[in-house]
């Protein structure tokens, strides 16, 4: 029984890896197709899958979705935190299209009410909304307002009976000192501690080259689509 279940994880890994591979291998086709800064400009975008991104400001999180998407200037990157004010939407993949990867404010001191209520309702009501994924800075571990968005998440996705999941992302781990492995650890306990439903942290660096976990990512998006 351990060898089939064993056998059926390699199998569904080596398909999501070839999904990813097919999905990001265009770079050049993926493009920004729409800015939704109230709940009434959301567009319709029917059929896709789509995953939404979001993290406290200047977590790193156009540097990751551009090394994902493998871009280098389509996301608007900054050093000042808060540039991202409105949800926007990216198609990947060739045309038609295989998901939408949309792009959230960051939270947190830089955050503003009406950014998280747009998000929020995005998240309540996006019926092709597939996963949520949420960005942690590696050497900072979480902080309050980490754990309150965690925590929100956690009973949004509760109360829509598993119809999307949550996780975690690691960044910039190449910052991070020998004691890296203990620090990681904590900072997974306490991901879980907070919010039960997200899955395990994935591991990552948009900086160093060649990036780090992308690869990975790339197969957790496929993955959380359906893609095969």
């Amino acid at each position: 029984m351990f060898l089939h279940k064993q056998c059926n994880l390699s199998f569904r890994r080596t398909i999501s890896h070839a999904a990813a591979s097919k999905l990001f291998a265009d770079a050049k086709s993926a493009e920004f197709i729409a800015a939704a800064g109230s709940a009434a400009s959301i567009p319709a975008l029917h059929g896709l899958p789509e995953i939404i991104v979001t993290g406290r400001a200047n977590v790193g999180k156009s540097s990751l979705l551009n090394a994902v998407i493998g871009r280098t200037h389509l996301l608007n990157t900054s050093k000042k935190p808060g540039r991202t004010q409105t949800l926007n939407f990216f198609r990947v993949g060739s045309e038609p299209g295989s998901l939408v990867l949309v792009d959230a404010p960051g939270y947190g001191s830089r955050g503003r009410p009406e950014w998280g209520a747009l998000f929020d309702h995005y998240v309540q009501n996006r019926t092709q909304l597939k996963r949520v994924y949420i960005l942690f800075n590696a050497k900072h571990g979480l902080t309050e307002v980490d754990r309150m968005m965690l925590q929100s998440l956690d009973e949004q996705i509760q109360s829509a009976n598993g119809k999307f999941t949550l996780q975690a992302i690691l960044t910039k781990v190449d910052t991070l000192d020998s004691d890296a492995v203990s620090l990681v650890k904590r900072t997974q306990k306490e991901i879980f501690e907070t919010a039960p439903t997200c899955l395990p942290a994935l591991l990552t660096s948009a900086t160093r080259r060649p990036p780090f976990g992308i690869d990975e990512v790339r197969r957790n998006m496929a993955e959380a689509c359906g893609l095969r």
